[in-house]
């Protein structure tokens, strides 16, 4: 069973492969096929997102294609940065500047936030599954801890009383949303049906 996970961040692939570890599922990443252009995140909701980019890459591999959009929704922002989140003030804007530019609009306001990631399989141009998770929590008065990336070092989880950036990886995945998507396709790919899907003479 081959499965094309489409992103080359590393941090992702750390969080991801430990989910889906699977003697009969061969996980590959953008790093192991041919050069494919980014399609381009024209979607208003990190569904959309999700699903241009599983179709893009399917369709341009002929695998069956991973792809997941996630962010930062701060309440305080009206959302933002929400689908934006990865360009932000520019995609080359260092996360301390972004942090900065959170902690000064937000203010004093109400500091809840969440982190979401949505998530879709494609297969040719075929959508087979599709989920959406979610962590709730608050934007800390300032950035902790050296572990995560992006913004976990401004997410604050009440629960635990710490950032997600000072959560080790085992931790993390516990609770992070990204994680909880990716638990969610793990229960999909060990139903019957798709293991007879991935076992037919069909690509993938």
């Amino acid at each position: 069973m081959r499965l094309l996970i489409a992103t080359t961040n590393p941090n992702k692939v750390r969080e991801i492969r430990p989910l889906l570890a699977d003697p009969a599922l061969q996980l590959l990443t953008l790093a192991d096929v041919d050069a494919i252009p980014e399609p381009e995140e024209s979607g208003a909701t990190f569904w959309e997102n999700a699903r241009i980019k599983a179709l893009a890459y399917a369709q341009a591999t002929g695998l069956t294609a991973v792809a997941e959009d996630s962010g930062l929704e701060v309440d305080a922002m009206n959302g933002e940065p929400g689908v934006y989140s990865a360009r932000f003030m520019g995609e080359d804007t260092p996360y301390p500047d972004r942090f900065a530019e959170i902690f000064t609009r937000i203010g004093t306001a109400d500091r809840t936030a969440r982190f979401v990631t949505a998530l879709a399989v494609a297969r040719d141009s075929e959508i087979l599954f599709e989920t959406e998770t979610s962590v709730e929590g608050e934007i800390a008065s300032s950035a902790s801890g050296a572990h995560g990336f992006g913004y976990d070092p401004i997410f604050f989880y009440p629960p635990y009383h710490v950032t997600t950036a000072q959560l080790p990886d085992r931790e993390k995945a516990a609770i992070s949303h990204r994680a909880r998507a990716f638990r969610d396709l793990r229960r999909w790919l060990t139903t019957e049906t798709v293991t007879n899907l991935f076992r037919s003479g069909t690509k993938s």
